[in-house]
């Protein structure tokens, strides 16, 4: 049997999300292959947590955990970790230096996409097409002017380095954007601004499935609400059309550009990146290399559409990080 490790939690305010993502995946396992293990990864604990919900501590020093007097130790890192540390490179930073192999891609990889300013400045040279941005930190001082001159009204103002749309407003008057700033520094000491782009919002994942770069079908997201927030995410105030509503023209173009940013970014892993269709051209937003792993999440939606089963998608991701050297 191969001792699995489903680490969940996670630092941020997305946490109650990736305690979804990791049950999810532990029910779905193939109990013939695997054996499970529930492990929260929380500020003040990590715990290996069993069915009666009895609480064990990890060993940092080598991950391992002490149960009922056995010790257990762990083959690989199942990573449903939303967020920091185990999206933003922290973990599989940790990882590295322990020997621990694991699902997700590398520390690298992931510090970079978790950071939306720098990836897209990555992406840039390569013709990847995005909206025009204004950055700030913390404690800069903040010249209203002269960030709607270049980005515009209405514009979206947005925590760097946070998922699942919190922290994120909508600003369509210049007296707003102050409250919106506020609101995006309570989750990050980092801030895009970003031009409003009008046109069809869509998601795409990508996954390395048998060794394969493989386009999973495309979704295509309408919100009731005037975005993609977080209500519309996860509290059925969207509607998400898999396959999309697009021309084969677009298809082809969107499915391009995001088989082109995960080679350009030596990707590996799930991803999952959110494009606008603007006059037929995608103009990317964002890549999320730990995205939502429930039955409602959009990449599995999309694996379901292309015949691939939770149980499926979950065993190529542990298989693949078998085979991977540490």
């Amino acid at each position: 049997m191969i001792n699995v490790a489903i680490v969940m939690g996670g630092y941020s305010s997305e946490y109650p999300i990736s305690i979804k993502s990791g049950n999810v995946v532990y029910e779905n396992l193939d109990r013939k292959i695997y054996q499970p293990y529930k492990v929260h990864i929380l500020k003040d604990k990590w715990v290996l947590v069993n069915e009666k919900n009895e609480e064990f501590a990890i060993d940092k020093n080598d991950f391992s955990a002490v149960v009922n007097g056995i010790k257990i130790t762990f083959d690989i890192v199942f990573n449903a970790i939303h967020g920091t540390p185990g999206e933003d490179g922290l973990l599989q930073a940790y990882f590295k230096l322990i020997k621990m192999k694991h699902t997700s891609c590398d520390y690298y990889q992931a510090a970079l996409t978790m950071n939306k300013r720098d990836m897209l400045s990555v992406l840039k040279p390569y013709g990847i097409k995005t909206a025009i941005s204004y950055y700030l930190n913390q404690g800069d001082v903040v010249n209203e002017e002269s960030i709607i001159q270049r980005v515009g009204l209405p514009c979206f103002v947005k925590p760097n380095r946070s998922g699942s749309s919190f922290g994120i407003s909508m600003v369509k008057n210049t007296k707003d954007l102050a409250d919106a700033i506020e609101k995006a520094y309570k989750e990050d000491n980092e801030i895009i601004i970003e031009s409003y782009l009008k046109g069809t919002e869509v998601s795409v994942g990508v996954i390395n499935y048998k060794g394969e770069t493989v386009v999973l079908p495309i979704t295509e997201i309408v919100s009731d609400n005037e975005f993609f927030d977080f209500e519309a995410k996860y509290q059925g105030k969207s509607k998400e059309i898999t396959p999309a509503r697009i021309t084969e023209e677009e298809k082809m173009k969107i499915e391009d550009a995001a088989k082109r940013i995960y080679t350009i970014l030596n990707m590996s892993g799930f991803s999952r990146s959110e494009f606008i269709l603007v006059s037929g051209e995608p103009f990317l937003l964002e890549m999320n290399t730990i995205p939502g792993l429930t039955e409602e999440s959009i990449l599995p939606q999309q694996a379901a559409v292309a015949g691939i089963s939770l149980t499926q998608l979950f065993d190529n991701a542990l298989q693949l990080g078998l085979k991977d050297s540490i």
